[in-house]
């Protein structure tokens, strides 16, 4: 399924590495939006469908992973803003029948998830964001520029690959995990990734910053944050709690930007209760 907007074009890719993906019939669709490399079915939470506490029908969480230059998705040849990708979603949610949807956006999705509650307030029932961002913090920025750098010197997955994922969990996670760490590694250095859609969607990341029109935003708006991240970390969390009008705090105390992972239960339990609570 593909949704086009300006010049960005999205494929959706439905996967299992969170359990097995579904679309129900129903009033109520949940979208979520992040990076398949940090998904990993031995740790990742299965966020199963959430039934309505009413006789409304249930609350499926179609999870619909956009993430262009990995797997089978389309590139990115041109640069793109996160406003575009917004757009390319809301199409992509006109195109499957979704009109209003819980919207579920990790790291660089949460940051889409933002345009999205601002270009069509009426479609979002409620927005989830997972160690995301409405402005980079300096040490944020810094670590995006690094990565994005060693990239265009070193155009190789591989060798990247182990200068970022120290970086996406905390240090203890990385101690006690080195068989789950040497996964991660391998796919993170996959080389059949298109190092140009990376590029361009780093520099979104960095250009992107929405803190000043947070205001704005009137969905319910559940910020979760890892406490050792450094490229999302809790003064950026901080920062969207302060302008967000109608926001809840979640703090994953030991983990980094990958705390879906290392905090899974926590993880699952908090999406759950959120998505029971928002939905009529």
């Amino acid at each position: 399924i593909k949704a086009t907007s300006a010049s960005v074009r999205w494929q959706a890719i439905h996967t299992s590495s969170m359990g097995p993906t579904r679309i129900l019939s129903g009033a109520r669709r949940g979208v979520t939006i992040g990076m398949p490399r940090a998904d990993f079915s031995s740790s990742s939470p299965d966020l199963s469908p959430v039934t309505s506490r009413s006789a409304s029908p249930a609350t499926a969480v179609a999870r619909i992973t956009l993430s262009s230059g990995s797997g089978d998705s389309s590139t990115v040849d041109d640069p793109a803003s996160t406003a575009d990708l917004a757009d390319a979603t809301l199409g992509l949610m006109d195109q499957l029948g979704i009109e209003r949807a819980h919207v579920i956006g990790r790291s660089m999705g949460g940051a889409i998830a933002q345009h999205m509650a601002l270009k069509a307030p009426d479609r979002l029932q409620s927005v989830a964001m997972a160690a995301s961002f409405a402005r980079l913090d300096p040490v944020g920025a810094q670590v995006i520029t690094n990565l994005q750098q060693l990239l265009r010197w070193r155009p190789n997955w591989a060798e990247w690959a182990p200068h970022a994922v120290f970086l996406f969990v905390s240090p203890a996670f990385f101690n006690e995990n080195p068989d789950l760490i040497a996964r991660i590694t391998e796919l993170v250095g996959d080389e059949s990734r298109d190092m140009t859609s990376y590029d361009h969607l780093a520099t979104a990341c960095l250009e992107h910053d929405t803190l000043d029109r947070l205001g704005e935003i009137q969905a319910p708006t559940l910020v979760m944050g890892g406490r050792l991240d450094p490229i999302c970390s809790m003064t950026a969390q901080n920062w969207m709690m302060e302008a967000l009008p109608n926001a809840e705090l979640e703090v994953f105390e030991n983990s980094s930007h990958f705390f879906l992972m290392e905090e899974a239960e926590k993880a699952l339990a908090t999406i759950k209760d959120w998505l029971a609570k928002n939905t009529p």
